[in-house]
C-alpha cells in the first residue's frame, strides 16, 4: 500500500521474477568469489592443473544452469517468502511492512538447513547457525526486491551487485598480497626430513632410510579401489624394498618424492600438508576429485 493506506502498483510477476533471479546471480558470484579466496587459503592438493580453462570453455553452460536454478529458487522460495510475509503484515499490523521478510526468511531457512543438517548425518553449532545466517541473508534480499515498488531499480541492484563482487575480489587479493591472508603452499621439505616411517592410518607404511633405501608395506597399488574411509582395500598390495629420491622441482608445488619398488606400480608422491605436519599423497581416481590416498610420517629417521 503507499502511504495513502490504497494499494500501491504492483510489479508484474515476471519483472519480480527476473529481478529475483538477478539478485540470486549476484549472491552466487559473490559467494563463488569469498570461496575462492577462502579455498587458497587452505590446505589443499597440487593446484598446478589446468582447471581455469576447463571452468572458463564451460562458463556458458554454467551460467545458462545457474540462471534456470535461480529461477526455480526464486519461484518455489523467494515468491513464497514475499508472499508471506506482506500476508503476515496484513493479519497482524493491518498493513505490509517489510520487516516481516527477514522474519519469514528465518523461519524457512531454519527449515532448509535443518533438513540439510539431517541429511549430512548431523553439524556442529556453529557450522549449523552460520549456515541459518547466510541462508536467511540470501533469501531476504531477493524477496525484499520481489515485494519493492521502486521503479527503474534493475539498474542500481545490478550496478550495487557488480560492486560488491569487484571490491570483494580486490579486498581478498589485497589480503593475500599482503599476507594478511595467508596463501597456502606445501611444506618445503628435504631429503633429511623424509627419512623415516610414514603411514596410510590403517596399518600400511612406508619406511625411507638415509642411504635412499625405501621399505613398503601393504601400500594400496590400485588406488581407484582404496578403501580409505573404512580401512578396506580391494586393490593391488605393494610390498618389498627398493630405492627413493627426492626431486624438489621448480616450486613447492612440484616437489615429489619418487619411490621404486618392484611390486609398485605407483611410484611418484606428491608433498602436501603443512610445515608442523607434512604428509605425502597420491590422487585417487579423477584428481579434479581431490580424493587423496595420503601417508602421514609416524616416525623419524634412525
Amino acid at each position: 500500500m503507499d502511504k495513502t493506506g490504497r494499494p500501491g502498483k504492483e510489479r508484474l510477476f515476471g519483472l519480480s521474477l527476473l529481478l529475483s533471479i538477478l539478485a540470486l546471480l549476484l549472491e552466487a558470484t559473490l559467494a563463488l568469489v569469498v570461496s575462492v579466496v577462502y579455498d587458497v587459503t587452505q590446505e589443499s592438493p597440487n593446484a598446478g592443473g589446468g582447471g581455469s580453462a576447463m571452468f572458463i570453455f564451460l562458463l556458458p553452460v554454467i551460467a545458462v544452469f545457474a540462471t534456470v536454478v535461480a529461477g526455480a529458487l526464486s519461484v518455489g522460495l523467494v515468491f513464497p517468502t514475499a508472499w508471506l510475509s506482506d500476508a503476515l503484515g496484513r493479519r497482524f499490523g493491518g498493513r505490509e511492512v517489510w520487516w516481516w521478510v527477514p522474519v519469514v526468511a528465518g523461519a524457512v531457512s531454519l527449515v532448509l538447513v535443518g533438513a540439510v543438517v539431517a541429511l549430512a548425518g548431523g553439524a556442529g553449532a556453529g557450522a549449523a547457525a552460520l549456515g541459518w545466517f547466510l541462508t536467511t541473508a540470501a533469501l531476504t534480499v531477493p524477496a525484499l526486491l520481489w515485494r519493492s515498488r521502486r521503479e527503474r531499480v534493475f539498474g542500481p541492484v545490478a550496478l550495487w551487485g557488480v560492486a560488491a563482487v569487484v571490491l570483494t575480489a580486490v579486498l581478498g587479493g589485497v589480503g593475500l598480497g599482503t599476507g594478511v591472508l595467508k596463501e597456502y603452499r606445501p611444506p618445503a621439505v628435504t631429503s633429511a626430513d623424509l627419512v623415516g616411517r610414514w603411514s596410510d592410518g590403517h596399518g600400511a607404511t612406508l619406511t625411507f632410510t638415509a642411504d635412499g633405501r625405501v621399505t613398503a608395506d601393504g601400500i594400496d597399488d590400485d588406488l581407484g579401489g582404496w578403501g580409505h574411509e573404512d580401512g578396506d582395500n580391494d586393490g593391488d598390495i605393494c610390498t618389498g624394498q627398493g630405492t627413493w629420491t627426492y626431486e624438489p622441482g621448480g616450486d613447492r608445488w612440484s616437489q615429489v618424492v619418487d619411490v621404486r619398488v618392484d611390486s609398485c606400480t605407483y611410484g611418484t608422491w606428491n608433498v602436501g600438508g603443512t610445515e608442523s605436519r607434512p604428509d605425502l599423497y597420491q590422487y585417487i581416481g579423477d584428481p579434479d576429485s581431490w580424493d587423496l590416498y595420503e601417508l602421514t610420517r609416524t616416525s623419524e629417521g634412525p
